[in-house]
């Protein structure tokens, strides 16, 4: 059973001891609890043992490098957000990193209240269901031979349950909110990423991909690119 921390507890998994010590002390000392680990091996271990509100990656560590850790550590949990830290700035990375599963990205050398803003962000994205202020307060969206339960991040078709991510379930409601109608790029990125950029649309174009994949069991639900512009969920009534 997974240890239950009484603060928001954060894994920090960095293999420079200097850098790790300073935002080890800034981290606890603006009020989270951290546990740090010195290797990507180690991070995955320690997250296997305890629940963390929050992941911060290194990428380039010895023993499991950060895009390693955050597939295992995805393997067991989808629901915890990370943010991985590099000193890289190539947008290869950035999309890699997306794909991996991050939820933020940091470029080296950082100031500590950039990192001290990104982990509010994200805390306070993650703890919603990404829902709109106007939309209605319904979790579960019957798309032709699917239930959704975006409460539980359930996607269900004739008996068998798929468990989505946080930012696929995020995606399909937004796009069951707004079925048979247009989601713009823009509305679609800032609501699930919290941002709009070039790496963040090629990371939403991935996750439509998959969406579309899973949803393929029943060809009268299909996701439509209009192109240049968004998505639309289209559900046709049987004949």
């Amino acid at each position: 059973m997974k240890e239950e921390k009484s603060v928001i507890s954060i894994l920090f998994v960095e293999d420079d001891p200097n850098l790790s010590m300073i935002l080890k002390d800034y981290l606890e000392m603006i009020g989270y609890n951290v546990d740090h680990a010195e290797d990507g091996e180690v991070g995955v271990q320690l997250f296997s043992e305890h629940a963390y509100n929050l992941v911060i990656l290194d990428i380039m560590m010895p023993k499991k490098d950060g895009f390693t850790a955050a597939k295992e550590i995805r393997e067991m949990n989808q629901l915890t957000p990370i943010i991985f830290l590099t000193a890289k700035s190539l947008k290869e990375d950035r999309i890699k990193g997306f794909e991996h599963g991050c939820d933020d990205y940091i470029t080296k050398p950082f100031s500590t209240e950039e990192l001290s803003l990104r982990i509010k962000a994200i805390l306070k994205r993650c703890t919603t269901n990404y829902q709109l202020a106007t939309e209605p307060v319904n979790e579960t969206y019957i798309l032709g031979k699917f239930v959704f339960d975006s409460s539980n991040l359930l996607l269900k078709f004739e008996g068998t349950e798929r468990v989505l991510t946080r930012k696929e379930s995020g995606l399909l409601k937004l796009l069951c909110i707004n079925k048979n109608n247009l989601l713009p790029r823009e509305i679609a990125m800032e609501a699930i990423w919290g941002e709009n950029d070039y790496f963040i649309g090629r990371s939403m174009d991935v996750f439509i991909a998959k969406l579309r994949k899973y949803l393929k069991p029943d060809p009268s639900v299909q996701i439509s690119n209009v192109h240049g512009i968004g998505f639309k969920l289209q559900v046709k009534n049987p004949e």
